[in-house]
């Protein structure tokens, strides 16, 4: 690890004076799976959506740095309920889902862009657990009322690879510049710190009484992602 962050420090201070300047973004799927502890904990994988923004510094040795913001579900639950005690005749459905959020500092190494740019990534931010449920209407599926039920931070860092893949060329009518559209396709490793969070059947609610209880987990977050999605150069 110490070795590429010093990589990424060297090609940064040879290129950090170049005038050329290139612009990227993306969009991806995303397949969280947890390992280690958190993996023991959860016992399931997480699907989502992320977005990344780059700068990249040189065309001639591209050194990106960017944000990367990714939103993973990890555990859904459902179920029918009276509205209230005192209106138990009004049934509503009541949704739990799991979720992190991630925030992170992005720098990219890839080759000179072209139809085939294999590139690394380092990640440095954190994630946000959290579980949130919401009552929705059953006749019209309108949400009407939500909470978050518990959250807590972690700090994250990690390192990954992928490749970029030229499938379509667009052309900005203006400039008459080209705008070249990418199959993106990468793996990451994330390594989290211990964090407190709630899994699938840990929400405990007593029907007679009304009374909510947690069985929250601690653990190490570290999670694999697995990422499919579309970028561009600008």
């Amino acid at each position: 690890m110490k070795n590429l962050f010093l990589l990424f420090a060297i090609f940064y201070l040879g290129t950090s004076s170049s005038s050329a300047q290139i612009a990227g973004g993306g969009i991806n799927f995303i397949i969280g799976m947890p390992q280690k502890e958190f993996k023991e904990n959860v016992g399931r994988n997480g699907y989502g959506l992320g977005i990344e923004a780059l700068y990249y510094l040189t065309p001639a040795i591209p050194l990106g740095i960017g944000v990367n913001l990714g939103f993973l579900n990890y555990g859904n639950e459902t179920r029918n309920a009276p509205l209230s005690t005192t209106i138990p005749d009004i049934t509503v459905r009541v949704d739990r889902s799991n979720n992190i959020g991630n925030f992170h500092l992005l720098f990219r190494l890839t080759q000179n862009f072209s139809n085939f740019s294999p590139y690394l990534d380092l990640l440095l931010g954190g994630s946000y657990f959290y579980t949130e449920t919401k009552v929705v209407n059953r006749s019209n599926n309108q949400e009407f009322a939500s909470d978050k039920n518990f959250e807590d931070w972690a700090f994250s860092y990690g390192y990954g690879g992928g490749v970029m893949i030229n499938i379509f060329n667009s052309k900005d009518e203006t400039t008459g510049r080209v705008i070249p559209i990418f199959l993106d396709i990468k793996g990451r490793y994330l390594l989290g710190s211990e964090a407190e969070y709630l899994s699938e059947k840990d929400f405990i609610v007593n029907n007679l009484t009304g009374a909510v209880s947690y069985r929250t987990r601690i653990s190490t977050t570290d999670l694999l992602n697995i990422q499919v999605g579309v970028s561009i150069l600008f």
